[in-house]
């Protein structure tokens, strides 16, 4: 399928970490007239607005393969804009599964949401979360999540450009439809966006929903924000299937995913070993051979339908380069995470979230009649351990005494450990195993 918009110069998507330092070069909220939106930021300043361009992702229908094209980038804010952000940006909680540098914190900012509106803003969200969370394999951990609401009040209610394209909304992020002239494109001024986001303690994944029933959004994957995320998804809020727009978006920051789709015209891949760990140069019986990538995987049967293999077409190019299955939702929306794919998103949900999470302090000393607790998800392996050595009846217990454990009275320090692991099978490669156990210690006195 041949892109609406080449990118010139362009023959692969750049790595997800481009400095933000040099500046968040991310879409502003543009008109199919190229303009600026009616709340766009003033002129930005040309020594520190350095990156004129962003590339971003869009999706042209429901059930499309996605495309890309380049953007305007967002100008630098004003010191006016910084304090009226300043002085907005709740932030309220809508899951609350443990502490924030222990699970993976899901930040939603709202946008064409007036003040009168911020309790319809965080029923959507609600709602937009428990469509992305039913997906495999979000489904199986959502005990990882915090999801968080930011509440940013626009003056005006709705998105630039809809319902037809020419209104304008006067709204805190500058959402805007038909950006770059693409009426599916969503828009938003970035710039803005981070400073909300940085709002709650620690974003790990940051998703703007727009008020709006038009199927519509938007990825951007080629920064990393100061904040500690990657990339950005803009989704709309009240169309039935703009989350899998979210869905797919998640595959490149917290997957780490390459597209599986590619255009007609860019050729046969001549380039080195991508880096991303679903698409590779190697055949399956190459893979298999030389025990690369997904080579784990090859002749199972993957949830996204049929067998995993090696089918030529992928990030971008349709020969020279070799995709796990046929139609993942890296390549479809609507469509599963392949094998490998649940595989890399699983090990993406690891690196934010912790395996155990620990009840009671463990930078406290407890003492042996103290019970210490706890917090896994169904079906982690717990085994507990006094000065190095396990106490094999505790096995699987979320709560204990160190006294029941066994720990003298002896007057010394002892130490209390707990070893927590995932077991599943749907992670095969060691190095993304080891990312499937953490281990949590107390110090124990009389």
């Amino acid at each position: 399928m041949p892109p609406t918009h080449r990118i010139p110069g362009r023959a692969r998507r750049t790595p997800l970490r481009v400095a933000l330092a040099t500046g968040i070069a991310l879409a502003a909220a543009a008109a199919a007239t190229g303009s600026m939106g009616a709340a766009a930021a003033a002129d930005p300043d040309p020594a520190s607005d350095t990156a004129r361009s962003q590339r971003v992702e869009y999706f042209t229908g429901p059930d499309s393969h996605p495309r890309h094209t380049e953007v305007p980038a967002s100008p630098m804010l004003s010191a006016k804009e910084r304090e009226k952000i300043k002085g907005d940006g709740d932030v309220v909680p809508i899951v609350e599964a443990g502490p924030t540098d222990a699970k993976l914190d899901v930040v939603f900012i709202g946008d064409g949401y007036t003040a009168s509106q911020q309790e319809d803003f965080h029923a959507d969200v609600r709602a937009k979360w428990a469509k992305v969370s039913a997906v495999g394999p979000y489904a199986s951990y959502k005990g990882l999540f915090n999801v968080w609401a930011v509440d940013a009040v626009s003056r005006q209610s709705g998105v630039s450009n809809d319902p037809t394209n020419g209104t304008v909304k006067d709204t805190a992020l500058g959402s805007a439809f038909f950006c770059d002239g693409i009426e599916r494109l969503l828009c938003v001024d970035t710039n803005k966006v981070e400073t909300y986001a940085k709002k709650a303690a620690d974003p790990d994944l940051v998703i703007v929903l727009a008020n709006s029933t038009k199927y519509g959004g938007a990825g951007y994957n080629d920064i990393t924000s100061p904040s500690g995320y990657d990339g950005i998804a803009t989704a709309s809020s009240d169309n039935a299937q703009s989350d899998q727009v979210v869905v797919h978006e998640t595959g490149h920051s917290l997957g780490k995913l390459a597209d599986e789709y590619w255009y007609d015209d860019y050729g046969t891949y001549t380039g080195a070993e991508p880096w991303e760990s679903n698409t590779s140069k190697l055949t399956a019986d190459q893979l298999t051979a030389q025990k690369k990538k997904w080579y784990r995987w090859i002749g199972q049967t993957s949830p996204d339908g049929g067998t995993v293999g090696a089918y030529e077409g992928g990030g971008y190019y349709p020969r020279g380069l070799y995709r796990p299955t046929t139609d993942s939702i890296m390549r479809t929306l609507g469509r599963e995470f392949n094998l490998p794919g649940r595989e890399a998103m699983i090990a993406g949900f690891h690196r934010h979230a912790s395996v155990v999470t620990a009840e009671t302090s463990t930078d406290r000393v407890v003492r042996r009649d103290d019970k210490v607790g706890v917090r896994v998800a169904d079906g982690i392996r717990l085994r507990w351990s006094v000065d190095g050595r396990e106490v094999r009846r505790a096995r699987g217990d979320t709560t204990v005494t160190p006294r029941s454990l066994g720990v003298p009275a002896d007057g010394r320090t002892h130490t209390l450990s707990v070893r927590a692991t995932d077991p599943t099978d749907a992670v095969r490669a060691p190095e993304l195993r080891s990312l499937l156990t953490d281990s949590l210690t107390w110090r124990v006195r009389r």
